[in-house]
């Protein structure tokens, strides 16, 4: 029977995963496939004497990258580096590359593209956006065929667990995240997770995928959750909305999409309002399609470890010749070059007084006067808000946009 030799490069709680996943379902796979899964090298710098894969772990890159029974490379290190090294390195051995890693992904996805392509090999990285949710593949196989007008969706479990708390049990923001690291949903530094970092890198990936070009993270409009007070949490219920950290992608003509990560108000009721604790989800706007939406685990070793084995079955299913080789073009265009452009009503809190909120803003709603101002926009730019808020005098407390 044919064999299909793999190489895992890592091997903590993903690249565990992985070869438990392997192992455990490998007559599933033999069955499915015709072929044998087989793993021959485990990169790392540590031993691992009481693990069943003890035998298979090596120290050296060269001793994967230089052996010709080797052929799909797992990278599930994180980072950019040596992950971005050993990848160059593995397409360019017509080796096929599997990875769990936003960052490097984020970072270089357009190089490793067209390294596969040169090389005839796959590049794939279902794992880097959502955890085990299958969303890339479905986009470019089965959606892409549509007009894609937007893009979006909750991206990082932690953060909406955070959120999650505050709004079901009213903890306070610190209180929350002490919780998800003692859980192990959030790390001792959770910055990547709560300055929205994590969520930056993973629309950033679906823009590359649904309007072709792929940005730079850092010129992506980015704000975390650090700034959401209990007062926001109770503004949003009284109005009949919740506060989710969402990444949007609003595509564009001319590869010029508009692009943001920060915290939005859906009102309950919809779709994503309705996702909780560690779970993501994404959801896709399309014409003549409508709106759907991709649920499920965004973390974890499980759900991790099911959507790298998910890209290794399309690789071994078609010999290497991954029939789906994603368009990413590098662009210098800055996603904030667009948001001024931006429209949508505001939630804000201010110093002011409601009579100064009045003489600015209009007629607007005033949620609340108790030590502060809280009212909601009408409909308008960036631009306009800012020089409304200019304008006000009195320092802004909150703003907070509405989906």
């Amino acid at each position: 029977m044919k064999k299909h030799n793999i190489a895992i490069l890592g091997f903590g709680v993903v690249g565990g995963g992985v070869a438990e996943l392997i192992s455990k379902n490998a007559d599933e796979l033999r069955s499915y496939l015709g072929c044998e899964v087989s793993i021959k090298h485990i990169l790392d710098l540590r031993d691992f004497p009481t693990s069943p894969f003890a035998g298979l772990v090596t120290h050296s890159y060269d001793d994967i990258v230089n052996d010709p029974e080797v052929d799909t490379v797992i990278e599930v290190m994180g980072g950019s580096h040596p992950a971005y090294e050993y990848t160059v390195a593995a397409l360019r051995a017509g080796k096929n590359v599997i990875t769990s890693n936003k960052e490097v992904v984020a970072n270089y996805g357009d190089e490793f593209a067209a390294l596969a392509r040169d090389n005839g090999v796959s590049y794939r990285f279902e794992a880097a956006v959502g955890g085990g949710i299958p969303v890339i593949a479905p986009l470019l196989s089965s959606v892409r065929q549509n007009k894609i007008k937007e893009v979006r969706g909750i991206l990082n479990g932690t953060t909406n667990y955070i959120l999650t708390k505050m709004f079901t049990y009213g903890d306070s923001f610190e209180s929350a995240l002490a919780d998800a690291q003692a859980r192990g949903y959030a790390e001792r530094n959770p910055d990547a997770d709560i300055l929205g970092t994590d969520a930056s890198r993973k629309i950033t990936i679906l823009t590359a995928l649904v309007n072709d070009v792929l940005l730079s993270v850092d010129n992506i409009p980015t704000e975390g959750i650090t700034g959401i007070r209990a007062a926001d949490v109770r503004a949003a219920e009284s109005v009949g909305h919740k506060i989710k950290l969402l990444g949007r992608c609003i595509v564009r003509e001319e590869g010029k999409p508009l692009v943001i990560v920060a915290p939005f108000l859906l009102p309950v009721g919809s779709p994503l309002s309705g996702v909780d604790g560690v779970y993501n989800a994404i959801e896709v706007v399309a014409e003549p399609l409508g709106n759907v939406m991709f649920y499920g685990q965004g973390a974890g070793a499980g759900a991790t470890a099911s959507a790298v084995v998910g890209d290794l079955i399309p690789i071994i299913a078609y010999d290497g010749k991954n029939p789906i080789v994603p368009g990413f073009n590098r662009t210098d265009y800055s996603a904030k070059e667009a948001l001024p452009e931006f429209v949508c009503k505001s939630y804000v809190a201010t110093a002011a007084s409601e009579e100064r909120v009045h003489e600015v803003f209009g007629d607007v709603t005033v949620l609340g006067t108790v030590d502060e101002v809280a009212f909601i926009t009408e409909e308008m730019s960036e631009c306009e808000l800012s020089s409304k808020l200019s304008d006000l005098g009195a320092p802004v407390l909150s703003r907070i946009r509405f989906l």
